[in-house]
């Protein structure tokens, strides 16, 4: 038998491999998608089969008990009140089947019908296609706020195409949210931290700081330094933005913004547009995040500034989503 040449022989093993885990992931994903229609469907049969189909059930009800029961003893898992509750609930959000994407599993769905409206629903179901978020994403970005973060930078009819499209990012208003949460630091509230302490924990978990600031961001570098006239200044946090083609420099203050550090942004600006934008980069953007910040200070300190400079609040917890949803329905009736 002739002798097998070795590094072809390792080629086919690879791309074997990578044929079976293509093909595994297409297995699953249809089969995902075979178990959203009959969770769909066996909420559409729930449905039917209550009075006139009124939305009267609950999580305790007699029916949903009995179901939860007898489908247990006769098919096994999966059949726990909640998540009957679940695929009942699921009918009633979805309607028409024509409105689930085949791109989402159950699991995603389920997070989602957390969602509170529909315009918060379909929010997160085209983020989450248009950015592959894994459920575990998912999870961190509702609990978060998402949603109502990014509405609140934004009018009526911008809160309306958000829900449709998702956030597209297209300006460098787009990469603003109100507040930044940073809560994945797991830092105690009354900790401390000087800002080369939050920028460095930051970096540690660069991941997570990534998918905070949104799609697009690429690393360069941080305490990256600029000389003028024999002086070092030094920006906290450098990116290229892969969709807007420029650099975002971001600095970060642990008290409040005030007009030194809006001027010294401001500074830095104007020495990437001259000294390292190059052919095709579009403007620099400047985000200042600061724990505390007064509007109408910003307002004042950026008004005859001509580069796109941003000043925006950061927390190391969770926001209160009442308070935000709060907002945000306030915008919507204006």
């Amino acid at each position: 038998m002739e002798k097998i040449q070795e590094s072809k022989y390792s080629l086919l093993i690879t791309d074997i491999g990578e044929l079976l885990d293509k093909g595994r992931k297409k297995a699953f994903h249809n089969v995902d998608n075979i178990l959203v229609e009959t969770y769909w469907n066996i909420g559409r049969r729930i449905i039917e089969f209550e009075q006139n189909g009124q939305e009267h059930a609950e999580y305790g009800s007699n029916l949903l008990n009995a179901l939860s029961k007898d489908l247990k003893l006769k098919y096994g898992k999966g059949f726990s009140r909640r998540n009957i509750l679940n695929m009942r609930s699921f009918y009633l959000c979805f309607k028409k089947w024509q409105t689930v994407s085949a791109k989402l599993s159950w699991s995603h769905y389920v997070e989602i019908l957390s969602a509170e409206n529909e315009l918060e629903r379909n929010f997160y179901i085209q983020q989450s296609i248009n950015e592959n978020w894994s459920v575990r994403e998912l999870q961190r970005q509702i609990k978060s706020g998402l949603f109502e973060r990014i509405a609140l930078s934004k009018d009526g009819k911008g809160v309306l195409e958000l829900a449709k499209k998702g956030q597209i990012i297209d300006s460098s208003n787009d990469l603003i949210k109100e507040p930044f949460v940073f809560e994945f630091l797991n830092l105690s509230i009354p900790q401390k931290l000087t800002e080369t302490q939050l920028e460095g924990q930051l970096i540690d978990n660069l991941e997570h700081f990534l998918l905070e600031l949104g799609k697009g961001f690429a690393f360069i570098g941080r305490q990256y330094r600029i000389t003028l006239d024999n002086t070092h200044f030094y920006v906290d946090l450098v990116f290229y933005h892969r969709i807007l083609k420029c650099f975002v420099l971001i600095d970060l203050k642990m008290g409040k913004v005030n007009h030194q550090d809006i001027g010294q942004m401001n500074l830095y600006l104007n020495y990437f547009k001259k000294e390292e934008n190059v052919e095709n980069d579009n403007e620099p953007i400047g985000i200042i995040l600061g724990a505390k910040k007064n509007d109408v200070l910003v307002e004042y300190a950026t008004g005859s500034i001509s580069n796109q400079l941003f000043v925006s609040k950061y927390q190391l917890y969770l926001p209160d989503k009442k308070l935000l949803k709060e907002k945000l329905q306030q915008l919507i009736n204006n």
